[in-house]
């Protein structure tokens, strides 16, 4: 596919997005605003952990940080776009002030850094702020999905675009390298601590914004939810099981994500959780590259059948 068509596309696919609010119900848009928040969740961070490749479990204290701010700045009377920038910008200075000490860390001392801090801040919200906040009558007479929707879809192209430039741009080639192997990476004179400050930061942001909108979309909202592990170990699922580090990878593995935890928890209401957590792990095991790595040697596989036919 020569890279004009795919442009067309994508161009293609974002315009059906965009217009779905005008043919579907809300039961469509609800699952629709689900798999593109899954997305954006993913794709941040992928940004970190499959471009920069530090493994993160502390994703949700910036997706939760993100949602809280920008609830409590929009319920006060801001307007929308002002509560999401701050929710963004708070999630931001949150990246720099963790992860400027804790990327000094290495391997699972990161992982487990990032961890206590993101448990430290939902412990903190959980006593601070009240257990549910709840829309005001005006604010919920004029309640609306499809703005959520948007900005749900508007989360995700900038998350998966910020993906892409990863892999096109100068800094995402030292990134790359400082991945593979940081001696090699300060050896050419690619400085790997600050790569990786920076893209902590972007990651950060984007689950800062993500987690605006899911603020937003919520009518009752329970503060210390935003902060649960569960929001880092989905990003991190999806995004292996998309394939790490691959720009497309993470859109195609939310929808299936997302449609096989629906199916298990419909089909099997008590093991729904550990049946998915085996296919998980076989799917892992046997394309270690995510269902990306799975399509394209499927696709290949019938190239080489056709040719031979």
């Amino acid at each position: 596919m020569t890279g004009r068509r795919a442009w067309l596309l994508i161009a293609l696919g974002l315009g059906v997005l965009a217009a779905l609010p005008l043919l579907s119900t809300g039961s469509v848009l609800t699952w629709g605003f689900q798999v593109l928040l899954y997305v954006a969740l993913a794709q941040s961070w992928n940004v970190l952990g499959g471009f920069g490749g530090q493994v993160s479990l502390g994703h949700a204290a910036f997706f939760g940080l993100g949602a809280v701010v920008t609830r409590m700045m929009w319920l006060s009377g801001h307007p929308l776009g002002v509560a999401l920038s701050a929710g963004m910008v708070a999630a931001t200075v949150a990246g720099v002030l963790i992860g400027a000490p804790t990327l000094r860390l290495r391997g699972p001392y990161f992982a487990i850094g990032t961890l206590a801090v993101a448990e430290i801040l939902r412990i903190t919200v959980s006593n601070v702020f009240p257990e549910v906040s709840t829309l005001s009558a005006p604010a919920l007479a004029s309640y609306a999905l499809a703005p959520r929707y948007l900005l749900a879809l508007m989360a995700a192209a900038l998350s998966t675009l910020v993906a892409w430039m990863l892999t096109q741009t100068r800094f995402g080639y030292g990134l790359a390298v400082v991945r593979d192997d940081e001696a090699v990476a300060e050896a050419v004179g690619v400085n790997a601590f600050r790569h990786k400050l920076a893209v902590f930061v972007l990651s950060s942001a984007l689950a800062g914004l993500t987690g605006g909108v899911f603020g937003y979309y919520h009518v009752s909202f329970y503060p210390q939810f935003a902060f649960s592990p569960l929001w880092t170990f989905d990003a991190l699922l999806i995004t292996f099981f998309g394939g790490t580090g691959t720009v497309w990878g993470p859109p195609l593995a939310a929808a299936v994500y997302l449609l096989f935890r629906e199916v298990l928890a419909l089909r099997l209401v008590e093991l729904h959780v550990l049946v998915f957590g085996i296919l998980f792990v076989l799917v892992v095991l046997a394309f270690p590259g995510g269902l990306l790595a799975a399509w394209r040697a499927l696709s290949a596989g019938r190239v080489r059948q056709t040719h031979r036919s």
